[in-house]
């Protein structure tokens, strides 16, 4: 289903804590160029994700503060346009991402965009999770910290599937 093979194997990215942002001992994973040639990157996305288990998607931007979700894991999928997204709260690292890349992010790991031109993402959840919206509160450390040990690990790659690098990756680190 790709249309243009990524050049190298993901980035992998493990975010230590960061305040009241709990981040994960798991490796944010990200793709270059995955969907480059597609006609219709959104479209490209949606089904690549729903063919690999990962639904429930959605197609806006991202929020310009420091957020994670801790019931679910998440995939972005950059349809249009560049991101500069930083992972990991105000100390994390900022990754510039364009049209066709990809980034997977566990549950915990704070993600913000820090800036964007024509940008148009295309969102989904592991095994089509609902989600919620953390904004790294301390009071609710514990309680997030519960959630995202309840988070199971995907059965599929949302990019790769079954055989993918994020079932290896974070089946190693979990």
């Amino acid at each position: 289903m790709r249309t243009a093979a990524p050049t190298q194997e993901p980035e992998s990215v493990v975010l230590a804590p960061n305040g009241g942002f709990p981040n994960s001992s798991l490796p944010a994973l990200i793709y270059r160029k995955v969907a480059t040639e597609a006609p219709d990157g959104a479209r490209f996305f949606e089904e690549l994700f729903e063919k690999n288990g990962w639904t429930n998607s959605w197609r806006a931007g991202v929020f310009d503060y420091h957020h994670f979700h801790s019931n679910t894991h998440e995939v972005l999928g950059i349809a249009t346009g560049q991101i500069d997204l930083r992972l990991g709260g105000d100390s994390g690292r900022t990754f510039s991402l364009a049209r066709g890349d990809v980034v997977v992010i566990p549950a915990g790991v704070a993600h913000r965009c820090e800036g964007a031109s024509d940008l148009l993402v295309v969102g989904a959840y592991a095994e089509g999770r609902d989600w919620d919206i953390r904004k790294g509160d301390p009071a609710e450390l514990a309680e997030v910290r519960e959630n995202i040990e309840k988070v199971p690990l995907p059965h599929e790659d949302p990019v790769e599937g079954k055989d993918g690098p994020l079932v290896t990756a974070w089946t190693q680190n979990s």
